[in-house]
């Protein structure tokens, strides 16, 4: 019997949030209702598509597999609702998204010209803030979409009344001050100098990480929100820094500041927020978060 398709979308939730407690906060369901999917799933198709283990669930290749297409059905249906969207009626009205610097760079600003051809009448407003102030802003209605950055080592679900769509993934990398050697394995991070993040970023929760990676504490010096305020405390000789590739552009880096990449640093994921309920998100939000899913999806940092 063939496998209902729909049934995907929890094996996607799974693959996307890593574990069935996880996908059922992701979708709004019980988690009883998530294994009953992920079963019935498995029956029709003949296949296992998670292994079970006293650590949690991971997906087997066929798991893998099945979650690539499902992935491959909702780009192909974004696309779809784009092409519906631009034969029907126009789709209007004012979008305001709240991001931090790289994530407008990377994502927000290129997608601000293709939504104006698409969709003329939306009109747009990009605003920069910190995480928490993007977060409180959502909530209170001032903000109706925000992209949030997560170390590869939270995978915390969205609270409720929200929904979170990934955008993309970049490796974490090492720049080092002019005229120190560079590292080339992990195990010469510790004894170097380091310039450290604000707490409760994703850049804090990286190096905390790492910390427990290397085990040992990584002393460091000063406080840095902007990846630019890193890079020039780096340049200044002031110590090494773990910033995402997006920071780390051509013309980021400053002349002397050596970018290195490192097996074993992981990854820095940006995933756009959106509220949900009877009315939300509207034609126009969600127009405004396909181009942003389009925009990320040729991004290779």
């Amino acid at each position: 019997m063939a496998a209902d398709p729909r049934r995907l979308a929890f094996l996607l939730a799974v693959h996307r949030s890593g574990g069935v407690l996880a996908a059922a906060d992701l979708l709004r369901v019980t988690p009883s209702a998530v294994s009953q999917q992920i079963a019935k799933l498995e029956a029709e198709e003949g296949i296992t598509v998670l292994d079970r283990g006293p650590r949690g669930v991971t997906l087997t290749p066929a798991g893998r597999v099945l979650a690539e297409t499902a992935e491959r059905i909702e780009s192909e249906l974004i696309e779809a609702r784009q092409a519906i969207a631009a034969l029907g009626e126009e789709v209007t009205g004012r979008v305001m998204i709240g991001a931090f610097q790289t994530a407008i760079r990377a994502v927000v600003a290129p997608m601000l010209a293709p939504l104006a051809t698409r969709f003329p009448g939306i009109e747009v407003g990009v605003s920069e803030h910190d995480p928490a102030e993007l977060a409180r802003g959502l909530r209170a209605g001032d903000l109706d979409t925000i992209v949030l950055e997560r170390d590869m080592d939270v995978d915390a679900p969205a609270p409720r009344g929200v929904h979170e769509i990934p955008l993309l993934e970049e490796p974490w990398c090492i720049v080092v001050p002019p005229e120190t050697a560079e590292p080339e394995r992990l195990d010469d991070l510790p004894g170097l100098p380091w310039v450290g993040p604000i707490a409760d970023t994703a850049a804090d929760r990286a190096l905390r990480r790492l910390s427990r990676t290397l085990g040992t504490a990584i002393p460091t010096r000063h406080a840095y929100y902007d990846f630019d305020t890193a890079l020039s405390l780096v340049s200044a000789g002031q110590g090494v820094a773990m910033l995402p590739a997006l920071a780390l552009g051509e013309n980021d880096v400053p002349d002397g500041v050596t970018v290195v990449r490192l097996a074993g640093l992981g990854s820095r994921k940006l995933v756009v927020r959106h509220r949900i309920g009877r009315h939300e998100p509207s034609p126009a939000v969600r127009a405004v978060i396909d181009e942003m899913v389009e925009a990320a999806r040729d991004m290779r940092p």
